[in-house]
């Protein structure tokens, strides 16, 4: 016999009680309960699938082979199609590796005692009429993508400035460009710094573009060149070069820009590395230069007078930017060999 307790509430005080319930009532309550659930698995047929089993983990070696069971697996599923490895794309080099230094010429690492800065105007008269210049040759082999981007910028503007406006808007800029460098020419000439300057000695057009930079001038010394054309005496182009002086005591040709936007990484300024490079290439080519540059200088000066960003090119980089030059300079022989062909078809 089993006891059960009961609890019964009288007027609040919970009173438990006793009372005993026989075995055989329990065994009738147990019986009231729901029956027990059927296993799913028990209509299964054993003993179909307890054959299946031994034939699978058996030691016997099975019939098939992998080619039997390839060929099972490509009648039901189709054929394996492998991913192609991806290839890399092949770095291009130029055909001919011309040297950046002359090797005949010394590396000073000392700069004279004194002298005018060289300032060999360009002439093209003197058998240079063919020569093309380094601009010219950058600007016709540029990508499809520069161009693109190029084209897009120029359409923008002349929506927002009209066909009128976006030509008065080149006008000024190439205006203000030379008035900058003209300003720099008299800085670097000069015996006076450049806090020895009035900004408004200047125009009004350039004046932020010298506050800009007037920390960068503060540290270049020693100026060999300014806005003196250089040519290379093997690969047959010009440029003029913007200035060659020592930055922070590091000789470098120097190249001035101007922008509206910030610039302050490298890659922001587009060419303008191939453009240093090149122009250092053909003064050490150049007989009228009796020195060698291995570094560069890119300057970006601001209109609003906001410090300007100095990119330097160390040597490892300017011989990067040298082959790169190299490969920009055949596509544009080889686009005139082409033009020159088809003149003579005619």
């Amino acid at each position: 016999m089993f006891t059960f307790k009961r609890v019964l509430s009288v007027r609040g005080i919970i009173v438990p009680q006793s009372t005993s319930l026989p075995v055989s009532h329990f065994s009738a309550y147990h019986c009231l309960r729901s029956a027990k659930r059927r296993s799913p698995y028990s209509s299964v047929d054993t003993e179909r699938y307890s054959s299946l089993v031994k034939s699978v983990m058996s030691t016997r070696v099975s019939s098939q082979t992998p080619e039997t069971l390839q060929a099972e697996d490509d009648h039901i599923y189709g054929p394996v199609v492998k991913a192609q490895t991806p290839t890399k794309a092949k770095t291009r080099v130029p055909k001919i590796l011309h040297p950046f230094l002359n090797c005949q010429e010394p590396i000073e690492t000392e700069e004279p005692a004194s002298g005018a800065p060289a300032r060999i105007l360009l002439n093209r008269g003197q058998g240079r009429s063919l020569v093309p210049s380094v601009t010219r040759i950058l600007q016709q082999t540029l990508s499809p993508d520069q161009i693109f981007y190029l084209e897009r910028w120029r359409k923008k503007m002349i929506a927002e400035l009209g066909e009128e406006g976006f030509k008065e808007y080149s006008q000024n800029l190439f205006r203000q460009g030379k008035l900058f460098h003209s300003a720099l020419e008299d800085v670097l000439t000069s015996h006076a710094t450049w806090k020895d300057r009035i900004p408004s000695e200047y125009p009004p057009e350039v004046q932020g573009y010298m506050q800009s930079v007037s920390d960068i001038l503060e540290d270049i010394r020693a100026v060999r060149a300014i806005e003196s054309t250089v040519q290379h005496e093997t690969l047959n182009y010009l440029g003029v070069v913007d200035c060659v002086a020592r930055y922070r005591g590091v000789r470098c040709v120097i190249d001035w820009k101007t922008s509206d936007k910030p610039k302050p990484f490298l890659s922001n300024t587009y060419d303008n590395p191939l453009q240093v490079a090149a122009y250092a290439g053909a003064l050490n080519s150049d007989a009228n230069y009796k020195y060698q540059v291995e570094n560069g200088l890119i300057v970006v000066a601001y209109k609003d007078g906001s410090p300007a960003h100095a990119h330097q090119l160390n040597s490892e980089l300017m011989l990067e930017y040298w082959k790169t030059w190299l490969l920009r300079l055949e596509e544009f022989t080889e686009q005139r060999s082409s033009c020159a062909s088809s003149a003579e078809k005619r």
